[in-house]
């Protein structure tokens, strides 16, 4: 039986309450501090101020207390709006937005399809405000949305955590190796890059994001039957 389904054991209001809910909670808590890395059943238990094994009758493993994590952040992204167009747009926000404030996000979606029931909802709103349009299309129509969000999402965060690593961020890794580039670029091999450094636009990363997202909603919409 899937985490979802399995009841909780009985309340104990000693020595502390517990519940599936106040669990995520802390590993939530801890996993938006330090990362995945300081996510596990002990930890956690640490957190709450009870004992691991008291954990057990709630979650069985770590895999079940990650997609529990997920689901709960599933909770924050919502999608809205009464067309197909506004509701993948805000599909695609909205879970950029998760991932801002919850790092360690980037790192779970993607895979498998989530089963909790946050993500359920989700994925039927999409559905329903596609409205009449043939699944034949719905389908690989919201999976590219997801594929491009996932790697949008991801890039942004890795370009993050390399600032954090190398302690440079944009504008002094520019500082740093914009010299190199000049000189490479000065020898002619690379004519088609030296003219998008020089004369393309330069996006932030929020035009950037939505830029790229339009794109792929004008993919869509040119597929719909007029």
């Amino acid at each position: 039986m899937l985490v979802w389904e399995r009841p909780e054991p009985p309340e104990r209001p000693t020595p502390a309450p517990l519940s599936r809910e106040r669990i995520v909670r802390a590993a939530v808590r801890l996993a938006d501090v330090d990362g995945l890395d300081a996510v596990s059943l002990r930890k956690v238990a640490a957190e709450l101020d009870v004992g691991p094994m008291r954990l057990y009758g709630y979650i069985a493993t770590k895999e079940e207390l990650l997609d529990l994590m997920v689901d709960a952040v599933h909770s924050e992204i919502r999608p809205t709006g009464a067309g197909w167009r506004e509701a993948l747009s805000s599909l695609a926000e909205t879970t950029r937005q998760a991932a801002r404030q919850h790092e360690w996000l980037a790192d779970l979606i993607g895979g498998r399809p989530q089963l909790g029931p946050n993500t359920l909802a989700g994925g039927d709103a999409v559905l329903a405000a596609m409205g009449d349009i043939e699944l034949e299309i719905v389908v690989p129509a919201v999976a590219a949305v997801n594929a491009y969000v996932v790697g949008a999402v991801r890039r942004e965060v890795a370009e993050r955590r390399a600032e954090r690593v190398s302690g440079m961020d944009k504008h002094e890794w520019q500082v740093a190796f914009g010299p190199y580039l000049l000189r490479t670029f000065a020898t002619g091999r690379f004519p088609a890059l030296a003219r998008m450094v020089h004369d393309g636009p330069h996006l932030d990363p929020d035009e950037t994001f939505r830029t790229g997202l339009q794109f792929v909603l004008d993919g869509i919409e040119a597929r719909l039957p007029r």
